[in-house]
């Protein structure tokens, strides 16, 4: 009998060795996190790359504290912009009865070398030969050599004039010839500037590109205006963009994404599910267990993932007892028998001798 419940015993333990079993359902991970509905390092507004070439009347008229307010509107106005060689590049021009082309469009593509630059901008003398500076930006400035970028580019060639008189040489028609070679030209006039003169150099239309400001005191409102002017609109960050999931910005357009799991639909707006688990879009050894956005890989009962998350180990299968398995019972079985055996005879001794001492007690008491 006891033999017999000793092999029982070793059998049914190794029946319960764990078997391969139905997939389990761990927690779900994604595999990155989403990207939200717009860029969050984006704004609404950046500005678009630019060439552009600020011209500022130094003559007589304009006195020292003046100018000194002129370059910190130049110096507020570098702070607007997206400067870089690859984004804007700013070239500054100082004139009065003469041209001094402080600084071109290849020297500087960094803000901080820039505003330390124009804080050294000295003014000239008398004179205000507008049109000499307009036509030296056209003809020294605006070229490749200069770091003006090629026309295959597309980046806009922007002039600002700034100024407080009237132009002293014939403005219009070398303005038209510069308009007319792709260049924008604002005019900002102060004080006691021609507004006629500012009208007919300035790029049309006229109620977009003249500014005026009673005084230099006041120049530095003129910054924000600028900033909007050269806006580059982020349709994503405006929420307009009508993409479900991703919008990505592409100038003053955009295109839609869809997050990891889910792909474009033909309307090129929506996203639908895609299934992770799917034959060939993953890589998991055993189980494969997805969220409609992710997955994570999973092992058999009995089987342990690997570091790699992916491919399992250390199965243990049972489904025959084999021979050695076998002997193995025998043998605990066998020496089951032979222990129960001896503490059954050392039972009977026990018996025996306890019998045989309440015998010897009961002569005793009768004695």
């Amino acid at each position: 009998m006891g033999r017999a419940l000793g092999i029982l015993g070793c059998c049914l333990a190794l029946a319960l060795l764990p078997l391969p079993a139905a997939p389990r359902g761990p927690a779900l991970r994604p595999r990155r996190q989403l990207r939200p509905g717009g860029r969050s390092a984006d704004t609404a507004c950046k500005n678009r790359p630019l060439d552009l070439v600020f011209i500022v009347d130094s003559s007589r008229s304009v006195r020292p504290e003046e100018f000194e307010k002129v370059k910190i509107f130049l110096s507020e106005m570098i702070d607007t912009l997206d400067v870089g060689e690859r984004t804007t590049r700013v070239a500054v021009m100082n004139y009065a009865s003469t041209v001094k082309v402080e600084f071109p469009l290849r020297t500087y593509f960094d803000k901080a070398s820039l505003k330390e630059a124009v804080s050294r901008i000295e003014p000239l003398s008398a004179g205000t030969m507008t049109g000499l500076a307009i036509q030296t930006a056209m003809e020294e400035v605006f070229t490749e050599e200069m770091g003006t970028r090629p026309a295959t580019f597309n980046i806009p060639k922007v002039v600002i004039v700034v100024t407080d008189g009237r132009p002293q040489d014939q403005v219009q028609d070398v303005a038209a010839s510069a308009r007319t070679a792709g260049i924008e030209i604002y005019a900002v006039g102060v004080d006691r500037a021609d507004m006629q003169s500012l009208r007919m150099m300035a790029s049309e239309p006229l109620d977009e590109h003249v500014f005026y400001v009673e005084t230099y005191g006041v120049i530095e409102k003129l910054t924000s205006r600028f900033r909007e002017t050269f806006c580059a609109v982020n349709v994503c960050a405006l929420g307009t963009h009508g993409c479900q999931q991703v919008c990505v910005s592409n100038g003053a357009s955009h295109l839609c994404d869809c997050y990891e799991g889910y792909t474009l639909n033909p309307d090129k707006t929506t996203c639908s599910a895609v299934d992770m688990c799917a034959p060939g879009r993953h890589e998991c050894d055993q189980i494969c267990v997805s969220n409609n956005r992710s997955y994570v890989c999973d092992c058999y009962e009995g089987y342990t993932l690997n570091p790699d998350k992916k491919t399992c180990s250390g199965a243990i299968t049972s489904s025959l007892v084999t021979t050695e398995e076998s002997c193995k019972c025998e043998a605990i079985a066998a020496l089951q028998d032979s222990v129960t055996s001896g503490l059954e005879a050392l039972s009977r001794k026990l018996e025996e001798v306890s019998e045989k001492l309440q015998a010897y007690q009961d002569r005793q008491q009768i004695v």
